[in-house]
């Protein structure tokens, strides 16, 4: 049975603010403290490097392939986990609800026999990491939409 772990927000900006910051691989370690390290670009099958650091656990390198992505809606990526013995699909997704209001969604889908094995305490980590990663990206995307439409928010 397939796990689900989530982090949606409201950012009172346009979805565009959010894809231009998400859409920056290079620059994540700015923003968001579990992406420490990051290089790639957003493509069809192009390979990312990230440095993945959840709260209270040990940072892991990993090379996911993006599986999907749609300018100021998606990036999916996807990478073998548990040894092979499972798959995980990691979304940022955007859902526009106005010119200048959006949902932020970071998450992940586990799947495969390997996920029975998976311990609360790492299901935990992640979804404070996502939770972190999405309050981070609203502080960024806010920060440079006031800075660009004059102050108002």
């Amino acid at each position: 049975m397939p796990i689900k772990i989530e982090y949606r927000v409201g950012v009172p900006v346009p979805a565009d603010i959010i894809w231009e910051i998400i859409a920056d691989i290079p620059r994540w370690p700015e923003w968001t403290t579990i992406y420490p390290a990051a290089k790639g670009v957003v493509g069809y099958g192009e390979k990312l490097s990230l440095t993945l650091a959840l709260p209270n656990q040990k940072p892991v390198n990993i090379d996911p392939r993006v599986l999907d992505w749609a300018p100021n809606e998606a990036i999916h990526w996807k990478l073998p986990i548990f040894g092979g013995f499972g798959r995980s699909v990691r979304y940022l997704e955007i859902e526009t609800l106005s010119e200048t209001g959006c949902v932020f969604s970071n998450g992940e889908i586990l799947s495969g026999f390997g996920t029975r094995w998976m311990q609360p305490a790492v299901r935990r980590s992640m979804k404070a990491g996502f939770t972190a990663l999405g309050e981070a990206l609203k502080d960024r995307a806010l920060a440079l939409w006031q800075e660009r439409s004059g102050g108002a928010t």
